[in-house]
């Protein structure tokens, strides 16, 4: 068992940032990006059949592109604050999220995850068995449109990214910063949307730019997902919450392929990631290969994670997500 004092030692070494890794990443990414782009839309022009190849090379870019706004709001990916906050801004539009409202939700995520006392902001709701026998039928059936796949991975993602990121929450004196977030990057999308549509015509917007985002909005909200909607996932209740465990059971190691690693800026170490979400995507992979310590963390491969869609309550006996299926006998 590694004491507090032992896990920072280990992550010490990671925790520095690299503005030289992390610009040959960003360049690296956005320019083939940009490329991909202006492919898709020269396609567009020869045949819907041609573009459609496009559509998932792009939206794996822009996922890529997300996992590095990710990075700048834990202050991770350049060494320099205003460094992060300048690309992160300039990225939430081309990701659709406003950098810092998203910033402020995230790290209520990182703060709670696990907390059954603190659920509901970030993260995706999860109901106990006992709360969701005590629901009523319509509610029952409410959850259970919810946390169904089709929803989840299919209206879900649009939901997000297209609508829910475009309304800002709170009260606009209390929560000025996310109001400005939101409304600024509104303004901003919009902005190059309306480009879009008067230099190269509705038909690229709607038939490439627009799936390219949802589809990357779905590989987005999977991932997000299958870090914590796992059978052997962490909940507990405070005092009993204990955020090392919470990071080292409740996030999984997404045990991808290389290349799928490299796709999704690393992601997949996220047990590393809720450790201490200062260590940068280029540095997880090194810090968890070098402390077998960390490596105690649920693995999943990509053919075990399916599985793990259709599970949808906690059940607080047996400590793990269960079925719908199994509410009636836990």
């Amino acid at each position: 068992m590694t004491t507090d004092v032992s896990w920072r030692t280990m992550i010490a070494p990671y925790l520095k940032p690299d503005s030289r890794l992390a610009l040959a990443q960003l360049l690296t990414t956005l320019l083939p990006f940009l490329a991909v782009m202006g492919l898709l839309l020269v396609a567009l022009d020869h045949g819907y059949w041609i573009a459609l190849l496009l559509l998932p090379v792009g939206a794996v870019l822009v996922v890529r592109l997300f996992m590095f706004q990710h990075d700048c709001g834990h202050g991770s990916f350049f060494a320099p604050r205003w460094a992060n906050d300048a690309l992160g801004l300039v990225l939430g539009v081309l990701t659709l999220t406003p950098y810092t409202a998203w910033r402020a939700a995230h790290a209520v995520h990182h703060a709670n995850t696990g907390n059954l006392d603190r659920r509901g902001i970030g993260d995706v709701n999860t109901l106990t068995v006992a709360e969701y026998r005590a629901l009523s039928r319509w509610r029952r059936v409410g959850y259970r449109l919810y946390r169904h796949p089709a929803v989840l991975f299919g209206l879900g993602p649009v939901w997000l990214f297209v609508i829910k990121n475009r309304i800002p929450f709170g009260h606009p004196a209390r929560r000025w910063r996310e109001w400005v977030s939101v409304l600024g990057t509104n303004a901003a999308l919009l902005a190059l949307v309306a480009i879009l549509f008067v230099t190269l015509g509705p038909v690229a917007v709607l038939v490439g730019w627009l799936p390219m985002m949802v589809m990357a909005a779905t590989i987005g909200v999977w991932l997000f997902y299958i870090q914590h909607q796992f059978e052997h996932t962490y909940w507990e209740n405070r005092p009993e919450w204990d955020f090392r465990s919470a990071a080292l059971e409740g996030a999984s190691f997404y045990d991808l392929p290389r290349v799928l690693h490299w796709m999704t800026g690393n992601i997949g170490f996220h047990h590393i990631h809720h450790l201490s979400s200062r260590i940068p995507n280029y540095r997880l992979r090194a810090c968890h290969e070098a402390n077998p310590a960390f490596q105690v963390a649920p693995r999943l491969t990509f053919w075990s994670s399916l599985r793990c869609a259709r599970l949808a309550l906690w059940d607080t006996d047996q400590r793990r997500l269960v079925p719908f299926s199994r509410s009636r006998t836990a």
